[in-house]
């Protein structure tokens, strides 16, 4: 991910593993969309390597 992209306000949540035993993952690659409203979140588990998908949206600022 680049340096320069700041995402304020937006976090990945914590992943558990599908396929084991609610091991943790870890992200293993992040892409932001065109106009960084959105975020996806590859994670991988370390054990088995399955990976999941996450879009994260960035939420509206009251104006």
């Amino acid at each position: 991910m680049p340096a320069y992209i700041h995402h304020d306000g937006i976090e990945p949540g914590f992943v558990l593993c599908p396929s084991c035993v609610g091991l943790p993952m870890f992200v293993r690659d992040v892409e932001p969309h065109w106009n960084q409203a959105k975020i996806d979140f590859t994670y991988e588990c370390a054990d088995c390597g399955a990976e999941v998908r996450q879009t994260v949206v960035k939420p509206e600022l009251p104006h």
